[in-house]
Protein backbone atom coordinates (compact mmCIF):
# COMPACT_ATOMS: atom_id res chain seq x y z
CA UNK A 1 0.00 0.00 0.00
CA UNK A 2 1.40 3.38 -0.90
CA UNK A 3 1.79 6.24 1.52
CA UNK A 4 -1.03 8.23 -0.09
CA UNK A 5 -3.38 5.25 0.13
CA UNK A 6 -2.51 4.80 3.83
CA UNK A 7 -3.20 8.49 4.56
CA UNK A 8 -6.59 8.29 2.82
CA UNK A 9 -7.35 5.02 4.65
CA UNK A 10 -6.43 6.51 8.07
CA UNK A 11 -8.35 9.72 7.33
CA UNK A 12 -11.49 7.73 6.51
CA UNK A 13 -11.05 5.65 9.66
CA UNK A 14 -10.70 8.81 11.82
CA UNK A 15 -13.82 10.36 10.22
CA UNK A 16 -15.82 7.19 10.87
CA UNK A 17 -14.69 7.11 14.50
CA UNK A 18 -15.58 10.79 14.99
CA UNK A 19 -19.00 10.30 13.41
CA UNK A 20 -19.66 7.28 15.62
CA UNK A 21 -18.87 9.28 18.79
CA UNK A 22 -21.60 11.92 18.32
CA UNK A 23 -24.85 11.41 20.27
CA UNK A 24 -27.85 9.98 18.48
CA UNK A 25 -30.30 12.66 17.30
CA UNK A 26 -33.37 13.03 19.52
CA UNK A 27 -36.56 14.48 18.09
CA UNK A 28 -37.84 17.57 19.85
CA UNK A 29 -41.30 17.40 21.39
CA UNK A 30 -44.15 18.96 19.43
CA UNK A 31 -44.89 22.50 20.56
CA UNK A 32 -47.19 25.38 19.76
CA UNK A 33 -46.59 29.07 19.23
CA UNK A 34 -46.63 31.19 22.35
CA UNK A 35 -49.79 33.27 22.57
CA UNK A 36 -49.61 36.49 24.56
CA UNK A 37 -52.96 37.46 26.03
CA UNK A 38 -53.96 41.11 26.34
CA UNK A 39 -54.73 42.61 29.73
CA UNK A 40 -58.42 42.28 30.62
CA UNK A 41 -60.33 45.53 30.33
CA UNK A 42 -63.88 46.25 29.21
CA UNK A 43 -66.03 48.93 27.58
CA UNK A 44 -69.78 49.48 27.76
CA UNK A 45 -71.91 48.74 24.68
CA UNK A 46 -75.19 50.68 24.61
CA UNK A 47 -75.90 52.49 21.29
CA UNK A 48 -79.72 52.53 21.67
CA UNK A 49 -80.07 48.76 21.43
CA UNK A 50 -82.60 46.83 23.57
CA UNK A 51 -79.65 45.46 25.54
CA UNK A 52 -76.30 46.65 26.88
CA UNK A 53 -73.24 44.89 28.28
CA UNK A 54 -69.53 45.22 28.85
CA UNK A 55 -67.30 43.82 26.10
CA UNK A 56 -63.50 43.47 25.82
CA UNK A 57 -61.60 46.68 25.06
CA UNK A 58 -59.49 44.75 22.51
CA UNK A 59 -62.62 43.91 20.48
CA UNK A 60 -64.60 45.80 17.84
CA UNK A 61 -68.41 45.83 17.74
CA UNK A 62 -70.18 46.14 14.40
CA UNK A 63 -73.68 45.68 13.08
CA UNK A 64 -74.01 42.27 11.44
CA UNK A 65 -73.64 43.00 7.67
CA UNK A 66 -75.21 39.70 6.58
CA UNK A 67 -78.24 40.08 4.29
CA UNK A 68 -80.14 37.67 6.57
CA UNK A 69 -79.32 39.67 9.71
CA UNK A 70 -82.21 41.02 11.74
CA UNK A 71 -82.33 44.29 13.69
CA UNK A 72 -80.12 44.37 16.80
CA UNK A 73 -77.78 41.61 15.53
CA UNK A 74 -74.09 42.41 16.04
CA UNK A 75 -70.65 40.87 15.71
CA UNK A 76 -67.91 41.36 18.25
CA UNK A 77 -64.62 40.87 16.42
CA UNK A 78 -61.37 40.14 18.23
CA UNK A 79 -58.82 40.68 15.42
CA UNK A 80 -55.82 39.60 17.50
CA UNK A 81 -57.21 36.04 17.66
CA UNK A 82 -59.19 36.03 14.38
CA UNK A 83 -62.26 35.42 16.53
CA UNK A 84 -65.86 36.60 16.37
CA UNK A 85 -68.71 36.46 18.85
CA UNK A 86 -71.94 36.62 16.90
CA UNK A 87 -74.97 37.96 18.82
CA UNK A 88 -78.54 37.64 17.59
CA UNK A 89 -81.41 39.32 19.41
CA UNK A 90 -85.10 38.44 19.30
CA UNK A 91 -88.13 39.99 20.96
CA UNK A 92 -90.12 37.48 22.99
CA UNK A 93 -93.89 37.41 22.47
CA UNK A 94 -95.14 34.14 23.99
CA UNK A 95 -92.65 32.30 21.72
CA UNK A 96 -89.66 31.71 24.01
CA UNK A 97 -89.94 27.96 23.43
CA UNK A 98 -89.27 28.49 19.69
CA UNK A 99 -86.02 30.36 20.42
CA UNK A 100 -84.92 27.72 22.92
CA UNK A 101 -85.67 24.99 20.35
CA UNK A 102 -83.62 26.86 17.72
CA UNK A 103 -80.75 27.20 20.21
CA UNK A 104 -80.90 23.46 20.89
CA UNK A 105 -80.91 22.65 17.14
CA UNK A 106 -77.87 24.86 16.51
CA UNK A 107 -76.09 23.28 19.46
CA UNK A 108 -76.75 19.72 18.30
CA UNK A 109 -75.03 20.44 14.96
CA UNK A 110 -71.75 20.32 16.90
CA UNK A 111 -72.42 17.05 18.73
CA UNK A 112 -70.86 14.89 15.98
CA UNK A 113 -67.42 16.43 16.64
CA UNK A 114 -67.89 17.17 20.33
CA UNK A 115 -66.30 15.11 23.09
CA UNK A 116 -68.42 16.80 25.74
CA UNK A 117 -70.65 19.76 26.53
CA UNK A 118 -70.59 21.53 29.89
CA UNK A 119 -73.37 23.92 30.83
CA UNK A 120 -72.73 26.97 33.00
CA UNK A 121 -75.89 28.57 34.36
CA UNK A 122 -76.24 32.37 34.20
CA UNK A 123 -78.35 33.98 36.92
CA UNK A 124 -78.45 37.71 37.51
CA UNK A 125 -81.70 38.29 39.40
CA UNK A 126 -81.02 42.01 39.86
CA UNK A 127 -81.01 42.58 36.07
CA UNK A 128 -83.52 39.79 35.29
CA UNK A 129 -80.97 37.93 33.14
CA UNK A 130 -81.04 34.11 33.00
CA UNK A 131 -79.42 31.70 30.60
CA UNK A 132 -76.84 29.04 29.85
CA UNK A 133 -73.32 29.07 28.45
CA UNK A 134 -72.52 25.85 26.56
CA UNK A 135 -68.83 24.97 26.62
CA UNK A 136 -68.32 22.51 23.76
CA UNK A 137 -65.16 20.39 23.86
CA UNK A 138 -63.67 18.65 20.82
CA UNK A 139 -60.75 19.17 18.46
CA UNK A 140 -62.79 19.91 15.31
CA UNK A 141 -65.76 21.74 16.84
CA UNK A 142 -66.50 24.92 14.87
CA UNK A 143 -68.00 26.85 17.79
CA UNK A 144 -66.59 25.98 21.22
CA UNK A 145 -68.83 28.36 23.14
CA UNK A 146 -72.50 29.13 22.61
CA UNK A 147 -74.91 30.80 24.97
CA UNK A 148 -78.26 32.43 25.41
CA UNK A 149 -79.71 34.87 27.93
CA UNK A 150 -83.30 35.94 28.39
CA UNK A 151 -85.71 37.59 30.79
CA UNK A 152 -88.32 34.97 29.73
CA UNK A 153 -90.97 37.52 28.75
CA UNK A 154 -89.57 40.20 26.40
CA UNK A 155 -85.92 39.65 25.44
CA UNK A 156 -83.80 36.81 24.05
CA UNK A 157 -80.11 37.10 23.09
CA UNK A 158 -78.12 34.22 21.63
CA UNK A 159 -74.37 34.17 21.03
CA UNK A 160 -71.71 31.94 19.50
CA UNK A 161 -67.92 32.12 19.39
CA UNK A 162 -66.20 31.36 16.08
CA UNK A 163 -62.61 31.52 14.82
CA UNK A 164 -61.65 32.42 11.27
CA UNK A 165 -59.15 29.54 11.17
CA UNK A 166 -59.32 25.79 10.62
CA UNK A 167 -60.57 24.38 13.93
CA UNK A 168 -57.71 22.90 15.93
CA UNK A 169 -59.05 23.51 19.39
CA UNK A 170 -56.12 21.80 21.10
CA UNK A 171 -53.77 24.55 19.97
CA UNK A 172 -56.44 27.24 20.43
CA UNK A 173 -57.26 26.09 24.00
CA UNK A 174 -55.60 29.04 25.80
CA UNK A 175 -57.39 31.55 23.57
CA UNK A 176 -60.71 29.71 23.89
CA UNK A 177 -60.51 29.78 27.69
CA UNK A 178 -59.49 33.45 27.62
CA UNK A 179 -62.48 34.40 25.43
CA UNK A 180 -64.93 32.23 27.40
CA UNK A 181 -64.11 34.36 30.44
CA UNK A 182 -64.96 37.45 28.35
CA UNK A 183 -68.27 35.88 27.31
CA UNK A 184 -69.04 35.11 30.95
CA UNK A 185 -68.33 38.76 31.81
CA UNK A 186 -70.54 39.98 28.96
CA UNK A 187 -73.43 37.78 30.12
CA UNK A 188 -73.10 38.82 33.76
CA UNK A 189 -73.04 42.56 32.88
CA UNK A 190 -75.96 42.34 30.44
CA UNK A 191 -78.88 44.67 31.05
CA UNK A 192 -82.20 44.85 29.21
CA UNK A 193 -83.51 48.22 28.04
CA UNK A 194 -87.16 49.04 28.53
CA UNK A 195 -89.02 50.42 25.55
Amino acid sequence: MTLNARIVHISLLVLLLLAACSPAPVPKPRSFFRIDMPEKSFRKFENGFPYSFEYPAYANVMIDPSPTAEPWWINIDIPRFKARIHLSYKSVDNNLHEYLDDTHKLLTKHIAKATGIREDIIVNEEENVYGIIYNIRGTGVASTCQFYVTDSTRHFLRGALYFNVVPNNDSLAPVIEFLKADIQHMAMTLQWKSE
